[in-house]
């Protein structure tokens, strides 16, 4: 009875067990395929940063001055005297006409129903604008220091420290750009040699935003002559 319950059976165990093998080899070449994909799939991704210290190329100064009185005629001869008095300075100063701006003579008159003014307030209040704008950058900030004269000559300037811009950036933009993703690339170097994957292709790439700040961070970035150029890119490598 057990011989022919062996015989009747063995067949089956025997083909069940090849199909548990085989089972067993499939979920192998599963799992290594998974395991695969993993490790294709594993990325690094680091920010490189490039900085370059630049002189703003461009400045823009503006001189405004006030004048107050009772009577119109006499005030408007005032700020005919101030704006004289203005023009020689500059040229004085060596700026060429061609860089001098004469703004538009604002005149207020207190006593008009649209303004309610303190008592003492004077009936007329002028203001002439004049702006400089120049490629001479250094010159202006000389001139900056120099509008203590204007002061002492009777001129009431409402006085704005000046801007200065930087305008080149397309010229030092290729090679920051390489710079900063030749750091992005050390850096994925080091984390791939730390972690003994090798560093594989780049797979994605992102450029960040130019950033002109002021040289030194107690400064204003408009009113700093030394200016500093930033800009961070992010690089995603693939793991080999």
């Amino acid at each position: 009875m057990i011989d022919k319950f062996d015989r009747n059976w063995m067949p089956a165990l025997l083909f069940g067990g090849l199909v548990a093998v085989g089972l067993i080899g499939a979920g192998a070449f599963i799992g290594n395929g998974v395991v695969n994909a993993q490790v294709g799939d594993r990325q690094v991704t680091v920010r490189g940063v490039a900085e370059r210290n630049v002189v703003a190329d461009l400045a823009v100064l503006s001189l405004r001055f006030t004048v107050a009185g009772e009577e119109l005629p006499v005030a408007q001869a005032k700020i005919d005297s101030d704006l004289a008095l203005v023009r020689a300075f500059l040229k004085r100063q060596g700026y060429p006409d061609d860089v001098v701006t004469i703004g538009r003579l604002e005149v207020t008159d207190t006593k008009a129903r649209e303004y309610v003014s303190p008592e003492g307030t004077p009936h007329y209040i002028l203001a002439q604008s004049v702006i400089v704008r120049t490629n001479d950058v250094r010159r202006v900030a000389t001139t900056e220091r120099a509008l203590n004269d204007l002061v002492r000559e009777g001129v009431v300037l409402d006085f704005t420290a000046p801007t200065y811009v930087f305008t080149r950036l397309n010229e030092v933009r290729p090679a920051m750009i390489a710079e900063a993703t030749a750091s992005a690339r050390t850096g994925a170097e080091q984390f791939a040699k730390d972690s003994g994957a090798p560093l594989g292709p780049i797979a994605q790439a992102t450029q960040g935003s130019f950033e002109i700040l002021a040289r030194e961070d107690v400064d204003t970035e408009s009113t700093s002559l030394d200016k500093r150029v930033r800009v961070v890119a992010t690089v995603s490598y693939r793991l080999k």
